[in-house]
C-alpha cells in the first residue's frame, strides 16, 4: 500500500527550459550560447553545484570565469532563475487531495539559486510536507543515497513510497532502492497511474 507519494521538481512540477538562461548569459559572454551548456555541464560543475559541494558565490565565480562574464551576482542569478516557465505541469488541485491523504514530499537535484526561487513562484509547493534537495542531501540521483534519504524522510518502508521523475535512470535508481517509480510524461498519464495504484 502506498503512504508516500515522492515528486522531482523540474519538468515534473514545474517546467523548465536552460535555453532561457544560456541565451540571456550570452548577452553577456563572448562565449556562443551553444558553447556555454557544455562549459557548464560537460565541466561537472553544475553536478558540484547541485551536491553542495560549492556554494552559490563559488559557482558564479566559476561561471563567469569560464564565461568571461561582466555582471554582479544578483545579477547572474536572476538570469540563472530565468528558466522557470510560468505554469505548473501538474495542477494544484490534484497536489492538495495527494497531500490530504498521503505523506507528499518533493526529491530534486536542486540548488540555493533556484529553489527559494521554486517556492516563491509556485504556490502549490506548500501542499508538500518535506522537501529532499541535493545539495543539502550531498548526493545527486540517481545516487541510493538521496533515495534513501527520502525514504527515512517518509516515515515508510521503501515499497511504500511511489517516486515520479521525467528520467528514466532516475525513475531505475529509485526502483533499485526499493521504491514504486514512474517516468512522468503527463499529468494524464500521471492519473491513470494513481487510479491503477488505488491512489486516486
Amino acid at each position: 500500500m502506498i503512504k508516500a507519494i515522492i515528486f522531482d521538481v523540474g519538468n515534473v512540477i514545474v517546467a523548465c527550459d536552460y535555453e532561457r538562461a544560456f541565451a540571456s548569459l550570452g548577452q553577456y559572454s563572448v562565449i556562443s550560447k551553444d558553447e556555454i551548456p557544455r562549459l557548464i555541464f560537460s565541466t561537472g560543475l553544475y553536478r558540484r553545484f547541485e551536491s553542495g559541494s560549492i556554494s552559490s558565490r563559488e559557482f558564479f565565480t566559476e561561471v563567469s570565469t569560464l564565461l568571461k562574464l561582466n555582471i554582479c551576482f544578483e545579477e547572474f542569478c536572476n538570469i540563472w532563475s530565468n528558466i522557470f516557465l510560468p505554469a505548473p505541469l501538474i495542477s494544484e488541485e490534484l497536489i492538495a487531495t495527494l497531500a490530504t491523504k498521503y505523506r507528499l514530499l518533493v526529491l530534486s537535484d536542486n540548488n540555493p539559486i533556484h529553489f527559494p526561487e521554486v517556492r516563491k513562484r509556485y504556490v502549490l509547493l506548500r501542499h508538500f510536507h518535506d522537501f529532499v534537495l541535493s545539495y543539502k542531501i550531498g548526493a545527486v540521483k540517481p545516487s541510493a543515497k538521496i533515495f534513501q534519504a527520502a525514504i527515512r524522510r517518509s516515515g515508510c518502508n521503501p515499497s511504500e513510497c511511489f517516486f515520479v521523475d521525467d528520467v528514466l535512470a532516475n525513475v531505475k535508481g529509485a526502483r533499485r532502492c526499493g521504491i514504486q517509480a514512474m517516468l512522468f510524461i503527463s499529468q494524464k498519464r500521471l492519473e491513470e497511474e494513481l487510479h491503477a495504484q488505488h491512489v486516486l
